[in-house]
Order: structure tokens, then sequence, then C-alpha cells
């Protein structure tokens, strides 16, 4: 096999190979091969970067909010000539079919784009003074050094969400993607460069969490931690950073449901169950990981679902008949096999449940798509499994559906299949989440709509849509006074005479 291309760090502008630094390779979870290599990098590389992010804020902050936009419009136009190979990219490292890291891309093209528009409004509000010839209006500004800390399951969206947001406020951003899709990484990092960011504006520091996240979330130039991932990380991230102040905003895991109704449209919920639960091999924040099903049509639309899973494709997923690629990694594999053993234990396997071996399948993480018959309790009901096993439970009727849907610690997405329009409205009022959709599965969030959730979902800020640069920016009231005499907010006029 061919030496894998090797990557550095991005610090100051200049890609960098520390001399004696240790290497770490990502491996493609269809076949194993390497991606690429990459450096481990250690606590100094994190300050050095953080030191060339504080060393370029002042005058990125000082480049008019429009030009930034230009400069985000201009990485847009260059992600969407290289879609194709960044896609494949995504395909290779992550293991989502090619369809879907195509969408990934695309993702980050939308967004960059609603941000460069941004840069022409970053609205503040005016109010009227309680005081004759006083003028009063917010302003926003930049908070300084941001640190991106992103997972691996959406690896060219979401550092894109995060960065684009933080750039066309006026920030600097250190990036640290996660190890497993560093490539995707440092491909997002060279477009913003060849966009023409200045040095220091973004810096790239590859390697483990507990050594690069760790030295960032802690350093205490920083003023902003972004972090996508996992629950127990989010949580020490969130400590990490309270120890320093620093506004930290995470976005951590789901347990999303669909409630069918029995006067739903089932054939379109069969599609969109089938996408929710099983796209991305289930690895989305917003799978669909449960199915609440109203008990007249549960029979029906579980046999509907798997005779439609006895045709759905598993394997390469380069290739275009292909339903779901492998999982992203022999760890995410263990994981959810062991959810899987799990599931055997406290419930009825319907469907699947096993690793998928033989020819092709024996080189990579493939599963298949499982579903449980289960009551609402269970660990595999309740626990975030993050891969393709759904867990389908019988309800009475739409009172006891919302009650199943809500009794979680999460609260990211959810959906309501069902014709009655009251109904729908209802559900929208009702269920606990930061997202809810009608007739359509928990995926499919656009990036003009703000994206996040409630409860261990996350501590309560949003991404994406109007809300992505609050996370970002600082308010800051002006009082402009222009009576040429001294004016007493608050003061009684009658006591004052």
């Amino acid at each position: 096999m061919a030496s894998p291309t090797e990557f550095g760090l991005f610090i100051g502008g200049k890609w960098t190979m520390p001399p004696h630094a240790r290497r770490f390779e990502t491996i493609n979870p269809t076949n194993r091969e390497s991606v690429g290599s990459f450096v481990s990098g250690t606590a100094d590389d994190a300050r050095a970067a953080v030191a060339a992010a504080q060393a370029a804020f002042r005058g990125w902050r000082d480049t008019p909010a429009p030009k930034r936009g230009e400069i985000l419009l201009e990485a847009a136009r260059r992600m969407k000539q290289q879609k194709g190979t960044l896609g494949r990219i995504v395909t290779q490292e992550m293991g989502k079919v090619l369809s879907e890291g195509l969408g990934d891309v695309q993702e980050a093209i939308d967004f960059l784009e609603y941000m460069a528009g941004e840069g022409r409004r970053l609205f503040g509000e005016t109010v009227p003074s309680e005081l004759r010839n006083k003028f009063c209006m917010t302003v926003r500004q930049p908070k300084g050094v941001v640190v991106c800390i992103t997972p691996w399951n959406f690896p060219t969206a979401i550092p894109n969400w995060k960065m684009a947001a933080a750039l066309i406020s006026g920030n600097t951003v250190v990036f640290k993607p996660a190890s497993a899709t560093s490539r995707c990484g440092a491909e997002v990092v060279r477009i913003y460069e060849e966009a023409g960011l200045p040095p220091g504006v973004v810096n790239l520091v590859t390697g483990s969490g507990g050594v690069v996240g760790n030295a960032l979330v802690e350093d205490p130039h920083v003023r902003t931690v972004s972090f996508t991932g996992g629950v127990a990380a989010g949580r020490d991230v969130y400590v990490r950073g309270a120890q320093g102040l620093k506004m930290v905003h995470l976005e951590l895991g789901g347990k999303n449901p669909v409630i069918l109704m029995d006067d739903a449209d089932l054939s379109l919920a069969l599609d969109g169950v089938l996408f929710g639960a099983f796209g991305t091999a289930g690895q989305r924040c917003t799978a669909t990981s449960r199915l609440i099903v109203q008990a007249k049509v549960y029979d029906e639309f579980l046999g509907k679902l798997t005779d439609r899973l006895d045709r759905f494709r598993v394997g390469d997923p380069l290739d275009p008949a292909t339903g779901m690629g492998p999982v992203a990694s022999s760890d995410q594999e263990t994981k959810i096999l062991e959810y899987i053993e799990i599931g055997r234990s406290e419930a009825t396997l319907r469907y699947g449940g096993h690793k998928l071996t033989g020819g092709a399948y024996d080189r990579g993480y493939f599963l298949e798509p499982t579903i449980f018959e289960t009551r609402h309790g269970t660990r595999i009901s309740k626990e975030e499994i993050f891969g393709p096993v759904l867990s389908v439970i019988r309800v009475a009727d739409y009172d006891e559906a919302v009650r199943v849907a809500n009794d979680v610690e999460y609260g990211l997405s959810s959906a309501i299949y069902t014709r009655d329009v009251n109904r729908a409205f209802r559900a929208i009022r009702d269920l606990e989440a930061g997202i809810t959709y009608v007739n359509a599965p928990t995926i499919g969030a656009e990036v003009q709509l703000p994206f996040g959730g409630i409860k261990h979902t996350g501590n309560g800020g949003r991404e994406a849509g109007s809300a992505a640069i609050e996370e970002f920016t600082e308010i800051k009231s002006v009082f402009i006074d222009f009576s040429s005499k001294l004016q007493k907010a608050q003061i009684d006029s009658e006591t004052a005479a």
C-alpha cells in the first residue's frame, strides 16, 4: 500500500510539520485503508494557535463585515467547484453514502452563502429614550478568539456552521476537528486559506480531545468555545470552560421520536422512517431512533417497513445503489453491537441485529439495519445509540404518544405523521424538542432556521439561522446624548427640582 498523504497543522497562515511529532491516521470504514496521516498536536501547539488567533483578531475585527462576507462567499464558490472531490473525501473518511457526502458539502456551501449575507446585517436594535435629545441603540461586537470543536458525523457541514458564524461576526478561530475525520477538517481550512482569509484568522490543530481540546478550552485567551459531540464530553468541556467564565455552547445528543398516527399517509411515513432511522447509518444527532405507532396501524406499518428493508442495500457507500454504508469506526461498531445485545435481553428483535460478514463486508464496519419492538422505558428506548437501531413502541392514542416521546433526557428533534391539522398544531406545542417536523422525518434541517435542542441535548443555544451569530457576539448598549446638557435618567423630576 502507498504511504498515506501527510498533513500538518495550520497556524498563523502556514502549514507546519512539527519535527519529531507523533502522528495518527484516519481510516476508511469501508475497507480500513488509510485516508491521511495527521499530527497529534500538543498543548504547546494549541497555545501557539491561540496566540496566532489573538494576534490576528484586531485586524479581522476592523475589517468591514461586508468584506468579511465576500471572503466567505469566495469560500462557498471554491467549495462548489470542488464539491465532487470533497463529497468523496467525506464518504471515504466517514462512511456515509456518496449522495449524503455531497449533501454534507452542500450544507456547508449553503451556510457560507447565508452567513456571507449576514455581513450586511448583523442587526442591533434602536429604542426610544425616556429623555429628550437622546438616542439609544445596540451594536454587536465580536468576542475575540473562538474555539470550534466538531464531531465526525458531519465533517464539513458542522465546522462551517460554527466557523462561518464566528468569522462573519469578526472573531478569529482555532479549529479542532474530530480525529476520525481530520482530512475533512484540513480540506475545509485549505478552502478558507485559498479564499483569502488573512493569516491567523483560522487555525487548525489536530489531535486528541484530552490533549488539544483541553488545552484550547482552558486557555485564558479563549473567550468562547463551541462544541458538538457526546453528553459526557460536552459536560467536561462545559465545566472546564466555566473555570475561565467562558461562554460555552454545547450541541449534544438526541433520542428523536417519530409519532405515527392512525390517519397518517403510511407510504409517506415509510419513506421518512427509512431515511430518518438508517440514513448515515443512524449516526446523526437528529436520527429517528424511536418510532411511536398508534395501535390501529402498528402491525401494518411494521410489516411494510421490514418488507422495504429486505430490499435495502448495505454496502460500498460510493455505489449509487447503496442505501447505507458502514458505521464510522471500529469503536462505533463495538458500541452499537453492545446495544444490540442489550436489546436482545429486554425487547423483541424484529429485524437485523447482526454484523455483516463475508467478501467486502469483512474489510469494513458493516451492520444490518436493526429494529426492536419494545416497551417504553427499556434502555434501547431511552439511551442514545447513534447507530442503525430503531426502537418501535406501540401506543393507544395521541396523548400516550406524546408522553412517551417526551419521557427521555434529550430534546433535539421530533416528528409526527398525521392528516389532522389540529393534531399537528397540538404536537408543535406539546413535543419537548428544539425541532418539530410535520409529515417528515426527524432529519433535514435547513440552514436558514436555528438548530438546537433542550434538556441534555445542549445548554440552550442555537446554531444556524438568524440565531447563529448570537453565541459569537457581545451586545453593547449605546446611549448618545445630543442635548448639550447633563440629563439624569431614572431621576424623579419633582424630587430633583
